[in-house]
Formats: structure tokens, C-alpha cells, sequence
């Protein structure tokens, strides 16, 4: 029987920012051995038995950042397809689009078993052992959720009252003192957010419970374009269309009104990364309660945790702090009230800050680039084009770029002329010449940009012609 893991990588983890941003979301927190969130859901479901593909639904701007981060740990090569998003439309709407994806391609006896790219399970038999229990319940036409034992009152988490397999209720986020009585009872577990299921049996639940959500989606899918190949399919949701899909979960669209769910109770290590405090635990603490990465000189400092990448930060005298540094923001806040960091996020976000939207370095599928300054009428910038990418051919209303070759080669399109430039070399793009960058050759290209006009916002584009189907 195939098993076909669903990874929904979404959300914007607005709790850990100002690592995760709005184009780099929580799944693209690289932990201390050098994975990410997402490479560690995707490496869990494919050490899985009679796994045939692992299909992804992720929103379509992070589509050529996610095939990067699979493509560094895919070392089997095991199918990979996608279902791009324009926007989200919460859970129910994704796991609509993967079920009927894979019950057209699949089969309605397909299992799925769907994951979430941010969160982490330290113990990958007790997980491979849960799994299996989860599977034999689909098996027998069973919507599966896993219950995690809980090992504190957390008021953080949705909570299963469960009878062995069956679930009794689905319970919301509780104060301290009923998270207590659960944690007592023994009865009660958090709500994972992962499932198993067959595909046909999804979708009947889905069309007794939530037939908007189903039909909608299922429209949306008639109207989207799906790309095929080798091991290979990508579905891009039609934006027009998905708009009307309603915006739900799918523990309240489906999961909390069928009468064929049950649970799994299991103890897996998992954790759903949903702070910094959180995140920081898992680093080893030092005699004096210090968590640290990167580069930190202390002086009577205790119990708090440092993280920087660029930088070196100094503390001195303080207590149960979190200390995050970032080339463009800094984050400094109470252990004990790190869940409020998403009040900044919203506050930055309702100003149009780019900081809760993109870092200093931005992905591109290309390569990349990182601001390093800006003022009033200039931007500098580093370019990185991947050996044999290239950039749109693309116009800008507002601005002038200069392109210094730093090391590399570069085949340019200026207007009319095409150019070849290597080390040291430059080339004056005005505002309003069609012009393309490319990389011809077997290493990587650096270049420095300058920017300078009146408007040097990364909305001033026209993009004529693009490989990788951006408008």
C-alpha cells in the first residue's frame, strides 16, 4: 500500500522572528547541526516503509527556496511534487488540495500521511512505531490524529481527550489550572497537528462535513496548471479561484464533527518550536544557565540565551533574557513573555516594515542577494547567480543600476547590446532599458549593484520574459 507523506510548509512563525520572516518562514530555521525544520520533516517521512513520493503544499514564492533545502538531503532522489498556494487559506484548504491530488494520481486507497514543516520529533523509531499504529486505524477507514503525552500543564496547545484509540473531544487551549487536572488524569494529549488517513476516505468525510471547502477547492483545481515529469509534478492553484475557498482548519472543518476519527497517543519528542525559549532549549546550557550560538562575551550573565550570526554580542549583568541578532534587527525580550514576540511581528507588518518580510539576504531561484547599504536615492547590493541561472529580462520606471563584476562571468543584455563582463569589469544599466543577467559559466558570479533614483522599492519591475514563471 503507498504512504505518501504531505508536508504543509506554511505560516510565518511570527513568535520567532526576526529569524523567521514572512519569505523565510520558521520551516527555514536551520538548527545547530546545520538542518532546517523542513529538511528534517521531509528526511522523517522518507525514512518511512513504502513511501512512493513526498508531496508538499507551500506557498509558490517558496517554491525554489524549498527545492534547495530537498535537494541538499534527497540523496535518493525519492519523488518530490508540490502544490503552490498564491496565499493561505489555512489547513483545511491545503490538505482539500493534496488529498484530491493524490486520490486523481494515486488512488482513493492512497494513505497520506500529513506532516507540518516546522515542527521536530527526536525520536524517529517511537515516530516510524506511531506511524505504523496510525496506518492500521486508516486502514480500517479511520481519520487518525496523534496524541502527544503531555509532560506539563501547557496552556500553548489544543488538547484530545481520548478512551485508548477513540477520541472523546477536542479541546481548546486551556488556563493553567485545567491544563493541570488534564496532565493529571492521564487521558489528555496535545494535539499534533499531524494526521493519517486513506485519500477516499478524506474526501467523503470532507464532503459530509465541509462540502464548500472540498468544492470549492476542487473548482480551483480545474482551473490551476499542473506541470509533469520525471518524479516530478507541480500543481500551481489558480489565485482567481482559491480566493473563494474558506479559510478554515481542518480540526474544525472535519476533524471535530466526523464520527470516524481516532488517536494515536504516543511519545515522540516532539515539540512545535513555538518560541524562542523553546528553540533555545534545545541548545546544551553552560554552568551558569546560558544557552549560546555564535559569537557572545558575557559577564555575569545567567540563564539566558544569545544567538547571533554576524556579529559578536557583548552582555553584561542580566538575567532570563533572549538575545536574537540579525544583520537588520535585533531582539531583545523576557524569557517568561517570549509568545508576545508576535505582537513586533504584527506591528511591523501593518507598517509595511520589510523586516517582517524578507532579510538582509534574499532568495531568489537564481541565487541570491543581500542589501549591505541604503540611503536617501541609493541602494548597494551583492549579487550571486547559481553557474548557468539567470535573471528576468526585466525594466525598471525609477531607478539606475551599476554592475561590478566581482568574481565570475557575466552575459549581460543592455537594451540592445549583449556583453560579456569579467572580474573588474562594469556595465550602466538607465532606467527603462530591458536588461538580463546571466551566469554562463561553470562557477558561481558575485557582482555589486548599485542602485540610485527616487524609488528603489523591490516593486519597480517589469518583468518581459522569466524561466521561472514569474509575472
Amino acid at each position: 500500500m503507498k504512504l505518501i507523506p504531505v508536508i504543509i510548509c506554511g505560516g510565518a512563525g511570527s513568535r520567532l522572528w526576526p529569524v523567521s520572516r514572512e519569505l523565510h518562514p520558521k520551516p527555514f530555521i536551520r538548527l545547530a547541526d546545520g538542518q532546517s525544520l523542513l529538511q528534517k520533516a521531509f528526511i522523517r517521512g522518507a525514512n518511512l516503509p513504502n513511501v512512493s513520493e513526498i508531496l508538499t503544499v507551500t506557498n509558490r514564492d517558496l517554491l525554489f527556496k524549498t527545492e534547495d533545502e530537498y535537494r541538499e538531503i534527497n540523496t535518493t532522489e525519492l519523488a518530490t511534487s508540490f502544490i503552490l498556494e498564491p496565499f493561505g487559506r489555512n489547513t483545511a484548504a491545503a490538505i482539500a488540495a493534496a488529498t484530491l491530488h493524490i486520490a486523481k494520481t494515486h488512488g482513493d486507497d492512497a494513505l497520506m500521511l500529513v506532516l507540518a514543516a516546522d515542527h521536530l520529533i527526536a525520536d524517529q523509531a517511537a515516530f516510524a512505531a506511531a506511524v505504523a499504529q496510525a496506518i492500521a486505524l486508516a486502514h480500517e477507514g479511520k481519520l487518525v490524529t496523534f496524541g502527544i503525552q503531555p509532560d506539563a500543564p501547557e496552556t500553548g496547545f489544543g488538547y484530545i481527550e481520548a478512551d485508548g484509540n477513540k477520541v472523546l473531544r477536542f479541546i481548546e487551549k486551556p488556563d493553567a489550572v485545567t491544563a493541570q487536572t488534564y496532565l493529571d488524569a492521564g487521558n489528555f494529549y496535545w494535539n499534533a497537528g499531524m494526521f493519517c488517513f486513506s485519500a477516499g476516505v478524506m474526501l467523503r468525510e470532507m464532503q459530509a462535513n465541509c462540502p464548500d471547502i472540498l468544492n470549492a477547492t476542487a473548482h480551483s483545481i480545474a482551473q490551476s496548471r499542473l506541470a509533469e515529469g520525471q518524479g516530478y509534478a507541480q500543481l500551481d492553484l489558480d489565485p482567481n479561484t482559491f480566493k473563494l475557498v474558506p479559510d478554515d482548519s481542518i480540526d474544525y472543518a472535519v476533524m471535530e464533527k466526523s464520527q470516524q476519527v481516532a488517536v494515536v497517543p504516543c511519545n515522540m519528542g516532539w515539540s512545535d518550536i513555538g518560541s524562542w525559549s523553546a528553540l533555545g532549549d534545545l541548545t546544551a546550557p553552560d554552568k551558569d544557565g546560558n544557552r549560546i550560538n555564535g559569537e557572545v562575551l558575557m559577564h555575569n550573565v545567567t540563564n539566558c540565551y544569545l544567538q547571533g550570526d554576524s556579529r559578536l554580542i557583548g552582555a553584561v549583568g542580566v538575567d532570563n533574557l533572549i538575545i536574537i541578532d540579525t544583520p537588520d534587527a535585533l531582539l531583545v525580550a523576557d524569557r517568561t513573555n517570549t509568545q508576545d514576540v508576535k505582537h513586533l511581528y504584527s506591528a511591523l507588518k501593518a507598517q509595511k516594515h520589510d523586516a517582517h518580510r524578507i532579510h538582509r539576504t534574499a532568495h531568489r531561484p537564481w541565487g541570491t542577494y543581500t542589501v549591505l547599504e541604503e540611503g536617501d536615492r541609493f541602494k548597494i547590493k551583492r549579487i550571486e547567480v547559481k553557474p548557468g541561472a539567470s535573471l528576468s529580462l526585466q525594466m525598471h520606471h525609477h531607478r539606475s543600476e551599476h554592475w561590478i563584476v566581482v568574481s565570475g562571468m557575466a552575459k549581460i543584455v543592455n537594451d540592445t547590446q549583449e556583453i560579456l563582463l569579467s572580474t573588474n569589469q562594469s556595465t550602466y544599466i538607465p532606467a527603462g532599458h530591458k536588461h538580463r543577467l546571466e551566469n554562463p559559466g561553470l562557477l558561481g558570479l558575485v557582482m555589486i549593484e548599485v542602485q540610485s533614483g527616487e524609488y528603489l522599492g523591490e516593486d519597480d519591475i517589469v518583468r518581459f520574459d522569466d524561466v521561472y514563471g514569474r509575472s
